[in-house]
């Protein structure tokens, strides 16, 4: 197995985790905007600036312009600089509290800034974002901050992948779902509108070919890891997924 699809579901749920945090949810209230979507979606997409709502669903990819133009909009008071500021703090601060304990976050954190320096950020412009923002001195902030970058080059990736074999966003939301939603219940959350279109073995062959060249298109980014170091990048992934998730 790659390293890319060894860590690719440890590395969506990690970095990804923050998200639905008390950090989160005190930097989405500062927003003035009740609830999780304003919040979400300027503090995820504050990295793009002040763009028209459609710029940030083309980068966002697997969520319906209705949603992203609601949350977007709804935030506008809050610059998208200011927001990405706050969104990175609430990744910070939440890899600080769930990492604290975690002895290998100083060497986690180096094998991930090398794989997220140097990879190609082509076609994934939430990742490019992201990796422009401010690393924070401290190492349990730092592997939260890059394992969302690393999340969101996957994602961009995979946006580019699923197009590529003809399955929609929305399809592959209805095959993949959630950790925490079946595919049609992560739709519906999305704000996805039913009847959702009916998924046929040859639209998921498709999109499992798709998975295995999201693998292809990420195999670069890890290249700077040698057997040694790729085997030990794949193990602390693993185990810093596990401490952020022992306890919720």
């Amino acid at each position: 197995m790659s390293v890319a699809a060894a860590v690719s579901d440890q590395i969506q749920r990690a970095g990804g985790s923050f998200m639905f945090s008390r950090e989160a949810k005190e930097f989405a209230a500062s927003t003035g905007v009740d609830g999780f979507l304003g919040g979400y979606v300027r503090g995820r997409g504050g990295v793009l600036g002040d763009v028209d709502a459609d710029v940030v669903c083309s980068a966002f990819g697997f969520l319906p312009l209705t949603t992203i133009r609601t949350g977007w909009e709804s935030t506008a008071a809050v610059p998208a600089a200011k927001a990405a500021e706050g969104y990175l703090a609430a990744c910070q601060d939440f890899g600080r509290r769930k990492l604290a304990t975690f002895e290998a976050a100083p060497r986690l954190a180096e094998l991930l800034e090398a794989v997220v320096r140097g990879a190609d950020s082509s076609g994934a412009a939430l990742f490019a974002g992201w990796r422009a923002m401010p690393l924070a001195a401290d190492a349990p902030a730092r592997v939260l901050h890059l394992a969302h970058a690393l999340r969101e080059l996957r994602g961009g990736v995979h946006l580019m992948a699923i197009r590529a074999h003809g399955v929609t966003p929305l399809e592959a939301v209805l095959i993949k779902g959630s950790p925490f939603n079946d595919g049609p219940g992560q739709a519906a959350w999305f704000g996805w509108q039913a009847p959702f279109p009916e998924i046929t073995p040859e639209v998921r062959q498709r999109w499992e070919q798709a998975e295995a060249l999201t693998d292809e298109m990420m195999a670069p980014a890890f290249a700077v890891l040698d057997t040694e170091t790729a085997t030990e990048f794949v193990t602390l992934v693993a185990d810093c997924h596990d401490t952020i998730f022992a306890a919720r």
